[in-house]
């Protein structure tokens, strides 16, 4: 057996969480020093920004509608300032692979032949202490072409020795979520500054290297403070390694309802690091239904499945940011196609259908790209983008300067047509046990009902739910009323039909009614899910 390697620490810095075999190549001196020097610097502000947010959803609770802020109004009627030029190998974006960063996904997702490959630490990852490790340390083996994996069943995976990668861009963490295996004077870090930290120590170089660079996704980001954020901790890394100003670029994704009043001055903020907005629209669904929760019948979001991007306010928000993006020179990327193909050819024959057409609603948009869950639909994804794109890498050129979106539309959820069901009600819960089960087993992408689903899916589930039961929502097609008790007798009849014991699920059900039916509402359920994590 080998022996642990032994870390070299920074005052004040400790690691609670396991040292195996090569994780002191990812939890380096380097890398610590800067855990480190990114925490006593920034750790307070990001606090600040927390707080801001519930400053925020009280002010919604108490009537005060979001609006477009009138202290940046400067920032968006300035027409003089576009975002940093395409960085190498993010001008061609028309099709993104996504997925968690263990080493069969990090060999599928570069063998697919996407664009680009967002290899995710937040979502479709969980923070399990391995993962947190073990996805840079893979990354890192990726691009150096020696990264290999066999399964169980004594499958090999290898990167085919004549592809060419697709551009490697990292999601860490949301500034909500803390990394408590790594204190610093005390104190838990941040999961955002530590997955950016770890990874751009090891990897950064080596892309550079490869006439790339640190390339990142942002993701539920609130506000331009919080992007501003994200820019000093950009400029504090690139001095501390080494690294020319703006070698690091940066994929924003628009997720939350705040977000979408400060694109702009999202883009203005990071503007020598900025790549680009993406439509993260199941995080966004998930964010209109907590931000509003509390406001009654003019904000019930209807069944989950009935909510597709052609409603008004969904319509609204994807319109704004391709605008958003192209008046300033920046890449709009498309939401995610969560489709697995399946054995049966006629739902695959239905399923294709429907993500063609929705990405060829995002390329006559004016989108320069997509996201896809799945190897298999890649080629679908590229072939419908070709057909506007052409040999064009992007259609930046496409200004849509016809688009005008005002306040109004963007909240204008009671358009939404649909109705609230105990079918809908039922999936939400079906969807959500199934998930939290595999999240608190350290699996954050998982395969349900031929859908990929990863953490939104799940804080939409149990968000509707929470906002059913608040305002008192009656069923359609029973007409019983949402209570408390008719929730729990219902995840009780739907743990029983799930695959597997009922005992499988007791920490999943005990998560999910922890932040489905308490009186409470729980900003994140990744927040209690981690604290049930080793």
């Amino acid at each position: 057996m080998t022996d642990a390697p032994s870390l070299t620490l920074p005052d004040g810095l400790a690691v609670t969480g396991p040292v195996k075999e090569r994780y002191d190549e990812i939890l380096s001196p380097q890398a610590l020093e800067l855990i480190a020097t990114l925490h006593r610097t920034l750790n307070a502000r990001r606090l600040e920004a927390l707080e801001a947010r519930e400053k925020r959803v009280q002010q919604v609770a108490d009537g005060h509608d979001l609006d477009f802020l009138e202290e940046t109004r400067s920032i968006r009627e300035d027409d003089s300032w576009q975002v940093a030029p395409l960085a190498p190998g993010l001008e061609d974006r028309r099709v993104e692979m996504t997925g968690p960063t263990d080493r069969k996904m990090t060999i599928n997702a570069l063998n697919s032949g996407a664009k680009a490959w967002l290899a995710d630490q937040e979502d479709a990852n969980t923070p399990l202490w391995e993962n947190v490790i073990e996805g840079p340390l893979n990354l890192g083996d990726a691009l150096d072409r020696t990264i290999d994996f066999t399964s169980a069943e004594g499958k090999a995976y290898t990167l085919r020795p004549d592809n060419e990668l697709p551009t490697v861009i990292v999601r860490p963490r949301g500034w909500h979520l803390p990394e408590k295996h790594i204190t610093v004077d005390g104190e838990r870090t941040s999961g955002s500054l530590v997955d950016f930290a770890l990874y751009i120590t090891a990897n950064g170089q080596k892309q550079i290297d490869k006439g790339k660079g640190p390339y990142f996704y942002l993701a539920k980001m609130e506000s331009h403070l919080e992007a501003r954020l994200w820019n000093d901790a950009f400029t504090i890394a690139q001095d501390f390694l080494g690294i020319p100003q703006g070698t690091i670029r940066a994929t924003c994704l628009i997720e939350t309802l705040p977000a979408a009043f400060e694109m702009e001055e999202i883009l203005y903020e990071l503007r020598d690091h900025s790549s680009g907005l993406n439509a993260g629209r199941w995080d966004y669904l998930f964010s209109v239904i907590k931000t509003y929760r509390t406001r009654g019948a003019d904000f019930i979001v209807p069944d989950r499945n009935s909510v597709n991007m052609t409603v008004p306010f969904m319509r609204a928000y994807t319109e704004l940011l391709v605008r958003t993006c192209h008046k300033r020179g920046a890449s709009a990327i498309g939401g995610m196609a969560a489709f697995i193909p399946s054995k049966d050819e006629a739902v695959n024959e239905a399923a294709f259908q429907k993500v063609r057409d929705d990405k060829s609603r995002e390329a006559g948009d004016g989108f320069d790209g997509s996201w896809v869950a799945h190897p298999g639909m890649v080629e679908a994804c590229r072939e419908t983008f070709t057909k506007t794109l052409g040999e064009q890498p992007n259609q930046i050129d496409k200004k849509r300067e016809g688009v005008k979106v005002t306040a109004a539309q963007l909240l204008d959820v009671k358009s939404t047509p649909g109705q609230v069901t105990e079918e809908g009600l039922r999936n939400n819960i079906d969807v959500a046990m199934q998930y939290l089960r595999s999240w608190l087993q350290g699996r954050g992408a998982v395969g349900i009902h031929n859908l990929m689903e990863d953490a939104a899916t799940a804080e939409i589930s149990r968000s509707q739910i929470w906002q059913q039961l608040k305002n008192d929502v009656t069923l359609a097609d029973t007409g019983e009323k949402v209570t408390k008790e008719l929730v729990l007798g219902l995840v009780d009849k739907v743990i029983a039909g799930l695959p597997g014991e009922s005992s499988d699920y007791d920490d999943a059900k005990a998560t999910f009614l922890e932040v489905a039916v308490a009186d409470d509402y729980a900003n994140f359920l990744t927040l209690p899910a981690y604290e049930r994590m080793p």
